[in-house]
């Protein structure tokens, strides 16, 4: 059963509200009055008024400026907000635990590595590299003895690139080396050599802004030539060193 107000009810709630608010006429305020004094249901509503209006007037004494009242959830409201944002954050968790290795896998650190040295040592031109082609058999047996392994040099002179010379370089797990090389009109490539966990025998790409790299992993060992030549050219010289140092092109 619904329970309804009579309307000639909310006429009398309206003028014993109006009474408190001292907003009636001088001659109807009388008649309330005398209502009220007669009829104790009226009494009783005039006093929950009053005691809500003593109680706000309470809660905002010595305050000048307007409030804002804020309303807050209850408990089990709370509650269940809380039991959403958990479900979304350990949904979101899940996504990027099962995301987060294939990101890995399709952009290894080696060749973002790479691809800043590149950034870093092209633009020098007096300190491009620390062992200068001139010493290439003391290059190649000093980065072979820090990265544990014998390295070896591609010749790139049928692209027109004569090397420059090389470094060592912190790599993600140890050292590693880059090799510099530049062609007639000053441009130059590096290819950056480090030790990885597993091999990706396919040849990948890694593009940012003006700088391509090109990166595959042989025998443990992470490749990676940068340059900012064209793609398909720097591509073509990928795919020849890839083959140089061992690289299998049936598995590309």
């Amino acid at each position: 059963m619904t329970n309804q107000t009579h309307p000639d009810e909310g006429h009398e709630l309206q003028a014993l509200s109006a009474y408190v608010d001292g907003e009636l006429p001088a001659a109807e305020r009388a008649a309330v009055a005398e209502r009220i004094a007669s009829d104790t249901a009226s009494a009783a509503t005039v006093r929950a008024y009053e005691a809500q209006d003593n109680a706000l007037r309470a809660l905002f004494a010595g305050n000048s400026e307007p409030q804002v009242v804020v309303m807050r959830p209850r408990a089990r409201q709370r509650y269940l907000m809380a039991a959403c944002w958990l479900v979304v954050g350990v949904a979101c968790g899940y996504l990027l635990h099962m995301l987060l290795p294939a990101l890995a896998e399709d952009r290894p650190q080696f060749a973002q590595r790479a691809d800043i040295a590149y950034a870093v040592y092209a633009p020098e031109q007096r300190h491009a590299v620390e062992v200068a082609a001139s010493q290439q058999d003391h290059l190649v047996t000093w980065l072979s003895k820090r990265l544990n392994r014998t390295l070896t040099i591609p010749s790139l002179t049928e692209y027109g690139f004569q090397l420059v010379g090389g470094r060592l370089l912190p790599g993600e797990d140890g050292p590693a080396a880059q090799f510099m090389y530049q062609n007639a009109d000053g441009e130059r490539l590096t290819l950056y050599m480090a030790i990885v966990t597993r091999s990706q025998s396919k040849i990948k790409m890694l593009r940012d802004g003006p700088r391509t790299t090109y990166y595959w992993a042989t025998d443990r060992v992470g490749y990676a030539l940068s340059g900012q030549i064209g793609e398909a050219k720097l591509q073509a010289i990928a795919y020849d060193t890839c083959r140089e140092l061992g690289g299998d092109p049936k598995e590309w």
